[in-house]
């Protein structure tokens, strides 16, 4: 894999173009190093098409002048790409053009996993080449990544929870949210936690 030279004018990509266009020096190759990296760091392609995207989101917020702390710009690219209420997007995009954010240009420059494999492969000349890895660390590397998963899904949540009862939409106390996964056996009818599951190597049932 060479991760340095191009195979072609990156600004022949969607990619490359927004990468000089915002200004994103260095994106480039931060994006081929972790699509190529060990297992345990890699990212995915969708992974690496949210990365880009945020960045273009922060790069256009920045050049409107439009002052961000913490957690803004995550929160902003959720409400404009995740499954939010329309009100909630409706008031944001209505938010970001009042400070000078072209928010249909930005929306129509957010790139597609597709678009990031175009970048890598095509004009940056590299590929992802999977390694060898045991069935324990393999099942280790997709728990984390349904962890990650359930964790998203309970701040989402409370979030949704909380918007909705400071709007006096919701009438709730004090609540906790948990999003337990468990996995369901059709043969015998046996249920796991999905830990549970991954931690056994598969089902009993299954055993000879």
């Amino acid at each position: 894999m060479d991760s340095g030279e191009s195979a072609g004018d990156p600004t022949d990509s969607k990619v490359g173009r927004l990468i000089e266009t915002y200004g994103l020096s260095g994106l480039g190759e931060e994006l081929a190093a972790r699509w190529t990296a060990p297992a345990d760091e890699r990212s995915s392609l969708r992974e690496l098409a949210d990365v880009f995207n945020r960045r273009l989101l922060s790069a256009a917020l920045e050049d409107a002048g439009v002052e961000t702390i913490d957690g803004d710009v995550e929160s902003v690219y959720r409400v404009l790409t995740d499954d939010v209420s329309a009100g909630v997007r409706t008031e944001t995009k209505r938010r970001l053009r009042r400070e000078g954010v072209d928010v249909d240009e930005l929306e129509s420059a957010f790139v597609s996993h597709q678009a990031i494999h175009t970048y890598l492969r095509t004009y940056r000349d590299v590929a992802y080449e999977p390694d060898e890895r045991s069935p324990e660390r393999q099942r280790e590397i997709e728990r984390d990544r349904i962890r990650r998963l359930r964790r998203r899904t309970e701040v989402v949540t409370e979030d949704a929870i909380s918007r909705l009862a400071g709007s006096d939409r919701l009438s709730v106390g004090d609540s906790s949210v948990l999003v337990d996964v468990r996995v369901f056996c059709d043969d015998c009818g046996t249920d796991y936690t999905v830990d549970e599951l991954l931690d056994l190597g598969g089902c009993a049932c299954t055993e000879t």
